[in-house]
């Protein structure tokens, strides 16, 4: 029984596709999910090795800055509905599930019409247009941020899942061996640094200057550069700090950091709540409709993170920022506490279980 998965551009929206995927497997071994995205997006690199079949699409975002480039996007649904058109001829889905991203468009837009059961998975604080728009056709949108609410249709069918991830271990691992194998002191405390897969490099020259200017004695650095940016901060691994092009795999930093200074993106954010860690959020001002700053925005008014715009963002305030937690520890564990509370591991096993009690009626 064939399961449309549609979604990506980035991570942020193809990971959970596949978070959900594997957990709707589980739940039913009948069901044989097929992910339609972009030939442009992540989704090129990263499902070759999900072992789920894709399909390709030559889709394109609408071009809001360059709207003259907007040929490319009318072409690409002409091209993308015949794609989809074409995979369905082959098996009817059951169901259509969207995760987000102008990725998801199409394969929604060809569920509407044709009457297919479709789903949503809402990852952001503020949701995208195709999310909106496509609420008031879905069975069901799963939404990440409970603010995302605010944001739909008022007549959409929602339910507050959080973001699906693979969620931390049972049996949390021990924190003494985990430190001693990132070969840190075991009384130090962690601060985590990633900017996602790619990197960030405003995050990576505030840390770069914090670094060099004397990070405090009872604190030690795991920083994540990205790939792009590894060699021109490599030279600043220490014994106290440690620089890794990519963290891989990121939870055994998740299980010693005692605070993370991270982007905004869904599923990090997700993953640290998971991990109970405070964060101090710098979001992506180029992301689109600024979503990134709704999620820190969220977080920080849930007591679970500080919400620091990448224009005041600079070596001094990094400084004062973690300065300022140090000497207040009080506080730093109140952000841990309420990160955990926001924490929804089980994101993906219950929207499975949704999706899959919605089957059947798809006949």
């Amino acid at each position: 029984m064939r399961v449309v998965f549609s979604g990506g551009g980035t991570g942020g929206h193809l990971y959970p596709g596949l978070a959900i995927a594997r957990a709707l497997v589980r739940e039913r071994p009948d069901v044989v999910p097929h992910f339609v995205g972009a030939q442009r997006g992540v989704e090129h690199r990263v499902l070759p090795s999900q072992g789920f079949a894709y399909t390709l699409l030559d889709v394109h975002p609408l071009y809001r800055s360059k709207p003259w480039q907007n040929w490319r996007t009318v072409r690409g649904i002409v091209s993308g509905w015949r794609g989809v058109s074409a995979l369905a001829r082959e098996e009817r889905p059951a169901i259509v599930v969207g995760t987000g991203g102008y990725a998801s468009a199409i394969a929604l837009a060809w569920a509407a019409r044709n009457h297919v059961p479709l789903v949503q998975h809402v990852g952001d604080a503020f949701p995208g247009l195709a999310a909106r728009f496509f609420a008031k056709y879905s069975r069901e949108c799963y939404l990440g941020f409970s603010d995302a609410q605010k944001h739909m249709p008022p007549a959409g069918h929602y339910v507050v899942t959080g973001n699906p991830i693979d969620p931390p271990p049972r049996v949390r691992p021990d924190r003494a061996s985990l430190l001693a194998q990132w070969r840190f002191d075991a009384s130090t405390r962690v601060l985590l640094v990633f900017g996602g897969s790619q990197g960030s490099l405003a995050l990576n020259e505030a840390v770069a200057g914090w670094v060099r200017g004397g990070i405090p004695a009872a604190w030690s650095v795991i920083w994540g550069t990205g790939r792009a940016s590894y060699s021109r901060f490599a030279a600043l691994e220490s014994p106290r700090v440690r620089v890794a092009e990519y963290l891989s795999p990121i939870a055994d930093a998740y299980g010693v950091a005692d605070l993370a200074l991270v982007r905004g993106g869904t599923m990090g954010l997700a993953e640290l709540c998971a991990w109970s860690v405070p964060m101090v959020i710098v979001p992506l001002p180029t992301a689109a409709a600024d979503h990134q700053t709704w999620n820190a925005k969220s977080l920080e008014a849930a007591g679970a993170a500080i919400h620091l715009p990448q224009r005041e963002l600079s070596a001094a305030r990094l400084s004062d920022t973690i300065s300022g937690l140090v000497r207040a520890p009080e506080r730093l564990a109140a952000l841990g506490q309420a990160a955990g509370r926001r924490a929804r591991p089980d994101a993906a096993a219950d929207i499975a279980r949704r999706i899959a009690a919605l089957i059947p009626a798809a006949g």
